[in-house]
């Protein structure tokens, strides 16, 4: 697994858990503030994509996962 697939692996599974959770319609229903991580995920791929920085990344490249090849 590459650095990039990581990050999307880890952003898709947060976003589907916190709607799962916090989505009064899902059988795994807890509560709705939980529909708040997932605007804090989207806001933090918006804050990436603006200026590079993705603490993600980080973490993965400190757990030894290597970068993509461009």
């Amino acid at each position: 697994m590459t650095i990039e697939r990581g990050v999307r692996l880890l952003a898709g599974s947060f976003v589907l858990i916190s709607l799962a959770l916090g989505a009064p319609g899902s059988p795994l229903f807890h509560d709705a503030n939980w529909l708040w991580f997932t605007a804090f995920v989207g806001a933090n791929l918006l804050q990436s994509s603006l200026t590079g920085f993705c603490p993600p990344v980080t973490i993965l490249r400190k757990l030894g996962v290597r970068a993509g090849a461009l």
